[in-house]
């Protein structure tokens, strides 16, 4: 047995595929850009065995976030048991590509290379252009080398309820395991189709963006609207202040928000309003796990988001967070955005 399955197990996991995987995961999207803040690759490592030691046991390593994938690589080669961490990787296809036997081994081979690893455990993939239908194709492939070992389980990457219905009846029932999407107390486009086709076809969904890029916690409690420009933001509050401000609501309602998320957050033993957000968004059978963003040897939340296990929203919980969100344009978001992953298109 492992060091890191001898300590702290995740209290709740939920099955993918063949793995049996914690509902917190730990994604790797600093890796994409120094903008997040950056640290040694040897500081990067030890926040991958701090975590794995944690029950923080899957990581997101996507293909083109930087050197992601190789630094889980090495991280997995130097365990005991190597196979005590999983790691999901991506295959995005963002240019138009003809999906020969060819090209896509090619794209799974390179994540194996990079992850130092002879199958990959979760490939999600992502297609930019849905009127290229070239995607099924794609898939089909990944179906084939799935059947001869190179991968343990295919998910999806931003497809909507639409696409996602359309593969999932395509290509069979168990093949797709999972639609990595956006999905917060903000961003409830999710609840609008894609919950049923999960639900339809036994889909999970991983969800990102669910603190808002750290915008759902107490640090902005009370705190006046940041400015969108500011050099203090990173990226990914960038883009998330964006959609607070001008697709959901205001920052006045905003705050009222994150009000009664603190009022939820003393109801329950005085939790944080991560833990609070978090768990809203854990609540929804169809979800799998949330991904949440550590920006490895320089921000972590570990310990705060353990905290997130063990306890479920109440009535009174929910009718106090529905009443906001009544107040904001959330509900409109799927007619204003567009369906999941529509804004990356």
């Amino acid at each position: 047995m492992s060091r890191f399955h001898s300590l702290a197990s995740p209290r709740e996991t939920f099955q993918l595929g063949p793995f049996t995987v914690p509902r917190l995961w730990t994604g790797l999207w600093q890796l994409s850009s120094n903008a997040w803040g950056s640290a040694s690759a040897a500081k990067i490592r030890q926040g991958m065995a701090r975590h794995a030691e944690m029950g923080y046991n899957a990581f997101g390593t996507p293909d083109h976030y930087g050197s992601a994938e190789i630094l889980f690589g090495q991280f997995r080669e130097s365990l005991p048991s190597p196979d005590s961490v999983i790691g999901a990787t991506k295959w995005c296809v963002f240019r138009h590509t003809e999906p020969s036997r060819t090209i896509v081994e090619a794209a799974v081979r390179e994540r194996m290379r990079r992850m130092r690893t002879t199958s990959v455990d979760l490939l999600q993939f992502h297609w930019q252009d849905y009127s290229d239908l070239g995607y099924i194709n794609a898939l089909q492939i990944l179906q084939d080398l799935q059947a001869e070992g190179l991968i343990k389980t295919v998910g999806l990457c931003n497809f909507d309820a639409k696409r996602t219905e359309q593969i999932c009846t395509t290509l069979g029932p168990g093949f797709i395991v999972s639609n990595q999407v956006q999905f917060s107390l903000i961003d409830t486009r999710p609840l609008h189709g894609m919950a049923d086709v999960c639900e339809a076809h036994n889909v999970k969904l991983l969800t990102y963006g669910t603190l808002c890029g750290g915008f759902l916690a107490d640090k902005w409690l009370n705190q006046p609207e940041p400015d969108l420009y500011t050099g203090n933001l990173t990226p990914s509050q960038r883009k998330y202040l964006d959609m607070i401000l001008k697709a959901w609501g205001n920052w006045t309602l905003f705050q009222s928000l994150l009000a009664v998320l603190r009022d939820v957050g003393n109801r329950h033993g005085g939790l944080s309003i991560a833990n609070i957000a978090t768990r809203w968004v854990l609540d929804h059978s169809f979800v799998g796990a949330v991904i949440i963003g550590a920006r490895l040897g320089v921000s972590e939340h570990a310990d705060d988001n353990q905290l997130v296990y063990g306890f479920r929203l109440t009535e009174e919980d929910n009718r106090a967070i529905e009443a906001v969100q009544d107040c904001s344009n959330g509900r409109r978001m799927i007619s204003t955005i567009g369906d999941c992953g529509e804004e990356y298109r």
